[in-house]
């Protein structure tokens, strides 16, 4: 790669002979923090009262005023556009015939990526779905096992506040679809027309504009037309994350995804503009996204502003105003060892972890809590968010420690067996239930395993 700016004329020099940006501001300057604050920083509480009392309240307005209340919602917050398609509930529902209509309306270049994107998805998923194979063990008398079963209904979120997400709709329907979901319902504000194409090549049954937390509460508790759901997923702000905390009690959620995250590991043979790219990218998603860079020098974290400055200035007033406070809200710590980066990695579990370093392997398998890793300077995680096949559905907050990506599995579910064919051989197992049962205090049970051993 050549030297000098490969963004080119976005710093100039303020008359007093300060530097600053090609649009006037400050330069950029994260945020220093030890290592030992930058734990202390992955530990701490990340609750969110209000989102929860909103949450709470939503849930209580689609319980008891069904569709009216949802409609109301929808036009409080101008989640559908006027000439949305409307029922007899009041609430705006696309179909299949508005989602093809939709798709044929796209440029074709437009629609050929969605199309490449959609069969990359569709790769990833089907090969994780091979992992889940039917299987069974001998027991006396008998065998036992399980099968794998896909959920009736799946309920997907797809934001829609600053920007349409249709690469979203690909990422939640898909493996709905692939795991043999028999209903696909998706939900989300002001649908653009690339949305509901999306919706097309996923394979959705309908879309009901709405978003938020009463979107979340409409899919879980059901809602006019909209039937409940088995399963609730897909990415959120922290409205929506506090609604599927309240989800998570009566069905299968993905995860609780909040804001967007992630953390940049980076030694000095990395490249500073690779990973100022990884920074502004997450960061532009929503002022509240959480951004964190690790290295091991203050002059790579230099470097980097200096990058980020150079792309800060290339965005739209609106993404740059997001990126920028997203940014400010983050901090750069200098870690040093690779151990250190490795602990700092562990504690904050982030959502995306790009490895800029020589030893990107070596560091990946060190590193256990990452929702998913991305690992070199090519591998950028815009990458994954538009259909390299890998889920962007990932776990926020710290729960990366506990689940992962959405996935097949999250449509599926297990369920075992057990057929006893030789009553003689199978002895050995009611004798053994029996005695367990009376240790428990559980006489009819043990009546139940004596009972098939001197059945007719």
């Amino acid at each position: 790669m050549s030297g000098g700016n490969p963004l080119g004329g976005a710093r100039r020099a303020r008359l007093d002979g300060s530097p600053s940006t090609a649009d006037g501001r400050a330069p950029f300057r994260f945020r220093r923090v030890s290592l030992d604050e930058a734990l202390t920083a992955a530990g701490a509480d990340r609750g969110d009262a209000e989102a929860d009392a909103f949450a709470a309240a939503a849930y209580r307005e689609i319980s008891e005023g069904g569709s009216e209340a949802l409609a109301a919602a929808v036009e409080r917050f101008g989640d559908a556009a006027p000439d949305a398609p409307r029922g007899e509930d009041g609430l705006a529902v696309y179909g299949p015939g508005d989602f093809f209509r939709a798709l044929a309306s796209l440029e074709p270049p437009v629609r050929a990526a969605l199309e490449a994107a959609a069969a990359r998805v569709e790769t990833f998923a089907r090969a994780q779905l091979a992992a889940f194979v039917p299987g069974s063990v001998a027991v006396p008398g008998g065998r036992s096992g399980w099968d794998w079963l896909a959920v009736e209904r799946a309920g997907c979120y797809v934001p829609g506040g600053r920007h349409p997400l249709p690469s979203t709709v690909l990422m939640t329907v898909i493996p709905a679809r692939v795991a043999g979901v028999r209903e696909v319902l998706v939900a989300s504000p002001r649908p653009a027309p690339a949305t509901l194409a999306a919706c097309a090549l996923a394979g959705a049954d309908a879309l009901l504009a709405a978003g938020g937390a009463h979107a979340i509460a409409a899919l879980t508790l059901g809602c006019g037309r909209i039937p409940p759901c088995d399963v609730v997923v897909g990415p959120g702000n922290r409205w929506v994350a506090a609604a599927k905390r309240l989800a998570a009690a009566r069905v299968r959620i993905d995860s609780i995804a909040g804001p967007s995250e992630l953390l940049v590991l980076a030694d000095d043979a990395a490249d500073p503009r690779l990973a100022a790219l990884d920074l502004a990218a997450q960061a532009e998603h929503d002022p509240d996204a959480r951004v964190w860079l690790a290295c091991a020098s203050e002059r790579f974290v230099e470097a980097v502003e200096r990058e980020l400055d150079a792309v800060l200035a290339r965005l739209a007033p609106n993404n740059a105003g997001a990126a920028r406070a997203a940014l400010s809200g983050g901090f750069a710590c200098v870690a040093g060892s690779g151990d250190a980066l490795v602990a700092l990695a562990d504690a904050l579990a982030p959502e995306h972890l790009a490895i800029h370093a020589r030893d990107t392997a070596s560091l990946r398998a060190r590193i256990r809590h990452a929702g998913a890793v991305f690992e070199g300077g090519l591998a950028a995680e815009a990458l994954a968010d538009y259909g390299a096949g890998p889920n962007h559905c990932l776990p926020t907050g710290g729960a990366a420690r506990r689940s992962g990506g959405l996935s097949v599995a999250d449509f599926l579910r297990q369920r075992s067996w057990l057929r006893l064919d030789g009553r003689a051989e199978a002895a050995a197992l009611a004798r053994d239930a029996a005695t367990l049962a009376r240790l428990e205090g559980l006489e009819a049970h043990a009546l139940a395993a004596e009972g098939r051993l001197d059945a007719g």
